[in-house]
């Protein structure tokens, strides 16, 4: 800790005290610190080793291009930490779709999506500086988008369904080989990478996108698919009320029609977001699958959260209906009526915004 406060004290050149730990993960530490000032900082320090220093780069190299997250006071990257401004206690999306206001909930939506559209449209003159500043935080370093970690989920599902006792359907191996291309180069922009509801802060001056973590130039239509699923790898997952999934999607897509101009053919949307759709739902999978034993809840101290086995099932619901892939749809039918697990759980409610 005292190491921590010295070096980022160092980089704005005045002393911090007083931490307050906001969290973090496995990957890196968030405080809270005052400066001599009276004033507050965010300091994220990160862990050692490869991922924690992948995340560092892409979040010190994100930060720096001065995407929609908070301002970056500064980086050291022999601890490695970074020095942002403190946006202070605003509730994040995740706060407001927990709660009872639905214009709340529905307006942080759409917030959310128009800010992650407009920072995908106005980031692809800058890729190539984005990815020199990652290489030069990181050591040169794999980044984020040399992670072939669609390819790696697809290999992976075949083997996880046999240990489940589900044979794999003809012509599966086929439309995986499809999925795992759906990170092409075609339709590129960027992405904070893990644009959950809790990584997005409601302020006055509008929402502010947190946790670069994650940071990289991916194709559009698997952010956009957070919009229709929603929430691809989240844990605050729950239904939206009818048309207000199509209401976000088309506020992300309006965004980023200017700069891939192609976007507004609705085949060529489509058809991208579909298999987006199946991409991520092969990863989740792979992902939650052997966590399903127990059906335990996707959070540890948040609630109501989703259970691993209603969270799955939804996806599995919702990728049966893909039916440009048929055998990955017979492959969610299988899972949902497999013999390995008892899949009759209550589905998904609405997000409690909008219970009332």
């Amino acid at each position: 800790m005292d190491l921590i406060l010295r070096a980022a004290g160092r980089l704005l050149g005045t002393e911090l005290s007083d931490p307050v730990d906001l969290g973090g993960s496995r990957r890196s530490s968030v405080l809270r610190c005052r400066t001599t000032t009276g004033g507050t900082v965010i300091v994220k320090a990160y862990a050692a080793g490869p991922e924690a220093l992948r995340c560092f780069s892409a979040e010190a190299a994100a930060l720096s291009l001065g995407s929609a997250g908070p301002a970056l006071l500064g980086v050291d990257p022999a601890v490695p930490l970074v020095v942002m401004e403190d946006l202070g206690e605003a509730p994040s999306l995740a706060d407001v779709l927990l709660g009872d206001d639905p214009k709340a909930a529905r307006e942080g939506l759409l917030a959310w999506a128009r800010a992650l559209g407009r920072v995908a449209a106005e980031s692809v003159p800058g890729r190539a500086e984005f990815a020199r500043l990652a290489a030069g935080f990181g050591g040169g370093g794999p980044t984020w988008a040399d992670e072939p970690w669609l390819d790696r989920s697809a290999a992976a599902l075949p083997p996880l369904l046999a240990g489940s006792g589900i044979a794999a359907p003809p012509g599966l191996a086929d439309e995986l080989a499809r999925i795992g291309t759906a990170d092409d180069d075609r339709y590129t922009a960027f992405t904070p990478g893990d644009t959950c509801p809790d990584n997005n802060l409601l302020t006055p001056d509008g929402l502010r996108l947190i946790d670069f973590e994650a940071a990289t130039f991916q194709s559009v239509f698997l952010t956009a698919a957070y919009c229709r699923m929603p929430f691809a790898t989240c844990w605050c997952v729950f239904r939206l009320p009818a048309g207000l999934a199509e209401r976000i999607e088309r506020t992300y897509r309006a965004e980023v029609v200017p700069v891939h101009p192609e976007l507004a053919e609705d085949a060529v949307w489509q058809a991208g977001l579909r298999r987006a759709v199946a991409g991520w739902t092969v990863h989740t999978t792979v992902r939650l699958l052997r966590r399903a034993d127990e059906d335990q809840p996707m959070h540890r101290t948040r609630h109501p959260v989703p259970t691993v086995r209603q969270l799955l099932r939804h996806r599995w619901e919702t990728a049966s209906n893909l039916t440009e892939f048929p055998a990955l749809a017979r492959t969610m039918e299988l899972l949902l009526n497999g013999p390995a697990r008892d899949w009759r759980v209550a589905p998904l409610p609405e997000y409690p915004a909008f219970r009332g």
